[in-house]
C-alpha cells in the first residue's frame, strides 16, 4: 500500500519542480522531501524523479502523478458529495480545461449565474481544443472542453456544437497583400497571424488549398485570444478566427474574409467523469444548454 507521505512528497516535487520549493509547500526541508521519495522509489523499485533544476518525471513517474491526480479529484468529488463542500471553504472547486477560444466568448457568460449561485470557484487550465482532452486522462481536471469526440473509460461525452473559424484579414492588409488576388505567390509574402505552435487550422488549410508549408511563409506566433484578433486588426498579418468573437468586425467591413474555402468547423464536446458532484452535475447542465444556443 502506498505510504501518503511518501505520496504527498513526490506530488509536491512533480508540480512545484524542484525539492526546495516542495518542501517550503510542505514545510519540511528539501532533504526530508528527498528522504521520502527516495523511501517510495525503494519500495516500488522504480527511479520515479531525475534529480535536477528542474526535476523530471521518468516514465514511472508520470504514470504515478496521472494515478495520485485522479486520486486527488475523486477525494475532492466524495469531499463535496458528502459534505457538500470542502472543510476549509463555503465554496467548490472544480478543475475545468477549456481551448482559449471557448473561454474568450461564450463560456464565462454562460455559467456566471451558477458559479453565484451554486458558490463554484473555478481553476481553468487552457490548452488547444486538440490537447485539453489529455488534461482529464491525467487527471488535471474535473472537466473538459475538447474537440475530441471519443469517449475515455469511466467519462462521458456530451456534444456542445460547433466553433466556425474563417480565415481574415482587415480590409487595409488585404488591398495591401492581396491586390492581385489571393494566390500562391502573394501568400508565400503575406506575414499570418497563427495562435501557437499547437494550432495547427492555419497552416494545414494553407498546405491543403496551396501546398505551402509553414517555412515558405513568414508568420507571428500570438497565444493571446484578445492580442490575436488585435494583430489582424492592425495589420500585422491574416488568420484563422472564430466567427463568434468577430462578427461585429464582419458586419462593420473592418474584416474580411480572404479565403471563403479556408472555412473551418470544430465540433467541441463536454467530457466529464460519469460520478461527479452535485455542483459539477449542474455546472455540465449548463454549459450544455448554453453551448446549444450559441454554438453551430
Amino acid at each position: 500500500m502506498l505510504d501518503s507521505k511518501q505520496c504527498e512528497a513526490f506530488l509536491a516535487v512533480a508540480e512545484a519542480g524542484s525539492f526546495d520549493a516542495a518542501g517550503e509547500q510542505l514545510y519540511i526541508t528539501p532533504s526530508a522531501v528527498s528522504l521520502r521519495v527516495q523511501a517510495l522509489e525503494k519500495y516500488l523499485g522504480q527511479i520515479l524523479i531525475i534529480r535536477g533544476r528542474p526535476s523530471v518525471l521518468t516514465k514511472a513517474g508520470q504514470t504515478l502523478l496521472q494515478h495520485l491526480r485522479h486520486t486527488r479529484l475523486m477525494e475532492q468529488n466524495l469531499l463535496q458529495g458528502l459534505m457538500g463542500k470542502t472543510s476549509d471553504s463555503e465554496f467548490y472547486k472544480i478543475a475545468l480545461a477549456s481551448n482559449a477560444d471557448s473561454l474568450a466568448t461564450w463560456l464565462l457568460p454562460s455559467i456566471q449565474p451558477t458559479l453565484f449561485k451554486e458558490k463554484i470557484v473555478l481553476e481553468l487550465k487552457i490548452d488547444d481544443q486538440s490537447h485539453t482532452h489529455t488534461l482529464l486522462e491525467t487527471g488535471q481536471v474535473n472537466a473538459c472542453i475538447s474537440a475530441e469526440e471519443q469517449v475515455m473509460s469511466g467519462c462521458l461525452a456530451q456534444p456542445l456544437g460547433k466553433m466556425r473559424y474563417k480565415m481574415l484579414a482587415s480590409a487595409d492588409f488585404a488591398a495591401y497583400w492581396f491586390r492581385q488576388g489571393v494566390n500562391r505567390e502573394s501568400l508565400r509574402k503575406a506575414p499570418a497571424v497563427i495562435f501557437n505552435h499547437k494550432d495547427l487550422m492555419h497552416s494545414e488549410m494553407l498546405l491543403k488549398c496551396f501546398g505551402l508549408p509553414m517555412q515558405s511563409y513568414p508568420y507571428h506566433f500570438i497565444p493571446s485570444t484578445d492580442a490575436f484578433v488585435k494583430a489582424i486588426q492592425l495589420g500585422l498579418g491574416f488568420g484563422m478566427a472564430p466567427e463568434i468573437q468577430v462578427q461585429s468586425l464582419l458586419s462593420s467591413g473592418a474584416f474580411v474574409e480572404i479565403m471563403p474555402e479556408a472555412q473551418l468547423d470544430i465540433p467541441l464536446y463536454w467530457h466529464h467523469w460519469k460520478r461527479q458532484s452535485k455542483q459539477l452535475d449542474i455546472l455540465t447542465e449548463t454549459i450544455v444548454q448554453a453551448a446549444k444556443k450559441l454554438l453551430i
